[in-house]
């Protein structure tokens, strides 16, 4: 099977993509555990506080960096253009 590479619209779109599954992962991972609590609608709770559970807020935010630094990590290679790295190892021949 011949070897086929990606031109760089593909690439563009790939990467596009990449980012908005990556959004939907992030947004549900930091969203488990944060739902308003069931029951009736006439519950009233005696606590004064409107935790709803979940992350603590720095845990969501690690989260979201872990994701944004897997997206860049794979980005910039697929968006590196490949011509300049054959060229420079022409001329340094």
């Amino acid at each position: 099977m011949e070897h086929r590479r990606l031109n760089r619209a593909q690439r563009v779109v790939v990467v596009v993509a990449l980012g908005f599954a990556l959004y939907i992962l992030g947004a549900w991972m930091t969203s488990l555990g944060s739902h308003l609590p069931y029951g009736s609608a006439t519950y009233t709770s005696f606590s004064t506080s409107n935790f709803v559970g979940g992350f603590y807020p720095w845990i969501r935010f690690a989260i979201w960096m872990l994701l944004v630094a897997v997206w860049v990590s794979v980005s910039i290679p697929l968006l590196r253009d490949r011509s300049m790295n054959h060229k420079g190892r022409l001329s340094a021949q």
